[in-house]
């Protein structure tokens, strides 16, 4: 695709910030609090902006993704960091400086930090946006709790979601069902599933039932599988378009940026946070990267 000349600003920032999850949010209020000069991209629609219940997150008994959000942004602004609501389309590396470009122009800094986060990839079943994140759940370290005592089904494509129900009866509840979907047991795993107790099911699920409430899922025979909540298969998607030219080292997958402890990428100046990187990237734990990084940043500018 052919580029045109961006505008530059003609400003040099002290750093730029590309995400305004809680991994960005947190570096903008670290580095706004040392009183340097800080750009914040922000575009809402991420994965926190969509979590419905955030409860393991230090001094908030429990809150919603945007609520959480929104008092980040509030902090973020009391102290003096610059916001544009724009889609960066790339990051160029310069000397002694990046470039980065968006809405025609160029914004210029001394260091970068990426935290756009990924975009979630759910499985194709009927009904299931009316359930998403109040009874059907991708993840068990985030909503695994959400499942306590109550009738669970376990979906997964692969063996793995043998070892999820295992896990999830251990931790949550008793009531666990496996659905092996698309493939069979082996009597192996099989056998493993009834000495734990836990149901096993081979089909295709097509539909999730209810109306307010999950009440069972619809396989593609007619079979119901009767269930409160369901653990279920996801994916996601890197947002790092804007970072597809910079040579920068990526997992043996060649998916997730490796960095340092310090959030530090391959590339120096460049740090990146939350899902982008390598690791878990839990909001609490986004949060603490950008604190990290924020202050790696700010040593390196004072030269301490």
């Amino acid at each position: 695709m052919e580029r045109t000349e961006a505008i530059d600003t003609g400003e040099l920032f002290d750093c730029i910030v590309i995400g305004a999850g809680p991994g960005g949010l947190q570096a903008c209020i670290h580095l706004g609090r040392y009183n340097f000069r800080v750009l914040l991209f922000h575009r809402p629609g991420g994965r926190t902006h969509h979590a419905k219940h955030i409860e393991n997150y230090l001094g908030l008994r429990a809150v919603s993704g945007p609520d959480l959000l929104e008092m980040g942004l509030v902090q973020v602004k009391s102290f003096g960091v610059t916001i544009e609501s724009v889609k960066v389309e790339r990051v160029e590396v310069g000397e002694g400086h990046f470039a980065v470009m968006a809405a025609g122009k160029t914004f210029r800094s001394r260091f970068v930090i990426a935290s756009s986060g990924a975009r979630e990839s759910i499985a194709p079943f009927k009904n299931l946006p009316r359930f998403f994140g109040i009874s059907y759940f991708t993840c068990l370290i985030c909503d695994g709790y959400r499942t306590t005592g109550k009738k669970l089904l376990v979906i997964d494509r692969t063996i793995n979601g043998v070892r999820i129900s295992i896990g999830m009866k251990q931790m949550f509840t008793k009531d666990v069902t496996f659905l092996a979907q698309g493939f069979s047991l082996s009597p192996q795993y099989a056998a493993l599933l009834d000495e734990e107790g836990i149901g096993r099911v081979e089909g295709r699920p097509e539909e999730l039932l209810g109306e307010k409430t999950l009440e069972g899922v619809r396989l593609a025979d007619g079979r119901v599988i009767p269930c409160e909540v369901i653990l279920g298969w996801g994916g996601i998607s890197l947002n790092d378009e804007y970072l597809e030219d910079l040579p920068l080292e990526r997992d043996t997958e060649g998916f997730k940026i490796v960095t340092k402890s310090s959030g530090e990428s391959s590339i120096p100046g460049l740090f990146v946070l939350g899902a982008l990187r390598q690791g878990h990237s839990q909001a609490i734990i986004s949060a603490g990267q950008g604190a990290e990084a924020a202050i790696e940043i700010s040593t390196r500018i004072v030269e301490l």
